[in-house]
């Protein structure tokens, strides 16, 4: 059974039944004097209208698994977000279709029916038997209700699905007590205050329109930006004593959170974006090029990866640095055997351990065989789409798009040229050198990596010329002899340093950067160069910034929107 949308905020539920998202900001504020002033205010202070999103598939799935114990990723089944700014939580991509309300109510129908099962772990504290079903049943909307919508319930919502209950338990083909419990949690699930992050910001401003977050706001923004899923009791807890309205309140929660495990799910969510490794799932390469290529390899590189970040940023120094030049990595045996004299030390068994690595070879990152083999050709390194991935990802460079009438296919296999020689003649036609000049010589550098990763000295009897150089950045234009020689200059750039800040603001804000966020940039970069660059201070930093702490009041002129029931 389908429930009817649950009158909550009309506002947030008009803009779920629309298929809206995106900002809901000052409207109209009175006489055109006042809206200038309250302008110029916004953006002295660095504050502007903070978008509404729906959770993403990632979110909804670490939600129900904290709220219900459901571990079966049921979100997976709907469409994928589509991808604005490089990461797929921004707001203005995350949309609604009629499609999609269908598909929540069916995820919704099978969450319930799980939930059931074991109706008792749902109400620990109470027993229908001997409670009484409406006791228990009012206790589970209260508790759940609370919980999900990451609020307390208001009494008409209560009194809502406490109705649901008792129609199910009157239904003569339902009747049960589990029944109706799984009423309410398929409402509450398919609910715009579930769906939906609406932070509308407390009713008194603090200069101006501006207003701050409430405490039960704040906790849903602190845990859906620093653990990609819902408050903890903690937060619950000081969310209820409204004990997060102070700065000093809100660091104490980040520095709390950025050291539980919880916070492996954000570090491996932002850098699955931000380095591409969804892409490593589809990855082949043509076996009579790279007879050492097999389908086990995508995992095992992932892996490592993944676990290379997770120790530096949670258990190492947690430093940018590190992260782009360190001289070791975590690998299993096999996967250790796949990267061969680059691994200093015999590894065996199953499980990854950290190894010590070439340091002339390899270092940080960048030099991992997953990312090198996720941006190569079929059968052939590709400078273009490594040069693509150093300009776009660290550099925050945004390079033109090709002629329309361009065809692009990279060269033919050449038994008589490098691949390099291949593409400094792509780089040389005048229809491809302006894009190509930008990517190519940085591509260069890594040439020392085939298409799969493996380091490799010569190609076609030729030795691996890794020369390349670097034009029109900030502070590293130069000629550079390798990957560990660009590494090192990229984890000293200035540039590099801030466009890792404008990554972790716009995956954790969920939107790009405005020139109005221009102080608050300014700050997180300043965070984040007194701590040395430490990734764990900059998550810090990002809940410190007047972008995070405060919004534009939300006006009468937009909360009369809808009134949808």
């Amino acid at each position: 059974m389908r429930p009817p949308c649950i009158k909550t905020e009309a506002l947030i539920c008009a803009m779920a039944l629309a298929g809206c998202t995106g900002s809901i900001g000052s409207g109209a504020r009175g006489g055109g004097g006042e809206e200038v002033v309250n302008d110029n205010i916004a953006k002295s202070l660095c504050v502007v209208d903070t978008p509404i999103r729906r959770l993403t598939r990632f979110e909804y799935n670490n939600t129900v698994r904290d709220l219900l114990g459901d571990t079966t990723r049921p979100a997976d089944v709907l469409p994928p977000e589509e991808e604005v700014a490089g990461f797929s939580n921004q707001a203005a991509a995350l949309t609604t279709s009629d499609l999609l309300i269908e598909q929540y109510m069916k995820v919704a129908e099978d969450v319930g029916a799980r939930a059931v099962q074991n109706v008792g772990a749902l109400i620990p504290d109470c027993s229908p038997e001997l409670d009484g079903a409406d006791t228990c049943a009012t206790q589970f909307i209260d508790d759940f209700g609370m919980r999900s919508f990451r609020r307390p319930l208001t009494l008409s919502e209560v009194t809502r699905y406490k109705t649901l209950f008792d129609g199910a338990m009157n239904d003569p083909d339902l009747g049960r007590f589990e029944d109706g419990i799984q009423m309410v949690i398929e409402a509450v699930l398919q609910s715009p205050s579930f769906l939906y992050r609406a932070e509308l910001g407390d009713e008194a401003p603090v200069e101006g329109d501006i207003v701050p977050f409430t405490s039960w706001e704040m906790a849903t923004k602190l845990s859906y930006m620093l653990w990609n899923t819902m408050p903890d009791d903690e937060l619950f807890a000081a969310a209820a004593a409204d004990a997060l309205r102070t700065k000093e309140q809100i660091e104490m929660q980040a520095r709390r959170m950025v050291n539980d495990e919880k916070a492996s799910d954000l570090i491996r969510n932002f850098h699955t974006q931000w380095l591409q490794l969804g892409h490593l799932d589809s990855v082949t390469k043509d076996t009579g090029v790279y007879p050492d290529f097999r389908g086990s390899l995508r995992s095992l590189w992932k892996e490592e990866i993944q676990r290379f970040i997770e120790h530096v940023i949670l258990e190492g120094d947690g430093s940018l640095d590190t992260l782009l030049t360190a001289d070791f990595s975590f690998m299993n045996e096999e996967l250790a055997a796949f990267y061969g004299d680059d691994v200093l030390e015999t590894v065996s068994g199953n499980e990854f351990q950290r190894v010590q690595l070439d340091p002339e070879r390899r270092t940080g990152l960048l030099s991992t065989a997953g990312l090198m083999a996720t941006h190569a050709n079929l059968n052939q390194s590709s400078p273009v789409f490594r040069g693509k991935f150093i300009r776009e990802q660290l550099m925050c460079d945004t390079l033109p798009l090709p002629p329309n009438d361009l065809v692009i296919e990279p060269p033919d296999l050449d038994p008589d040229k490098t691949t390099k020689e291949q593409f400094e003649e792509i780089g040389a036609n005048p229809s491809c050198a302006g894009c190509h000049s930008l990517m190519n010589p940085i591509g260069f550098i890594f040439e020392h990596y085939d298409g799969i990763g493996q380091w490799r000295d010569e190609q076609n009897g030729k030795a691996i010329d890794a020369v390349g150089e670097v034009v029109l950045t900030d502070d590293i234009d130069g000629t550079y002899d390798g990957a560990v020689d660009l590494a090192q200059a990229l984890a000293e750039s200035e540039q590099v340093r801030e466009c890792v800040a404008s990554q972790w603001f716009r995956f954790g804000y969920n939107r790009t950067v405005t020139p109005e966020d221009r102080c608050s940039m300014d700050q997180l970069v300043e965070t984040f160069a007194a701590s040395g660059y430490d990734i764990k201070e900059l998550l810090v930093g990002l809940t410190q910034t007047n972008a995070f702490l405060y919004r534009r009041a939300v006006t009468e002129a937009t909360s009369e929107m809808g009134g949808a029931q």
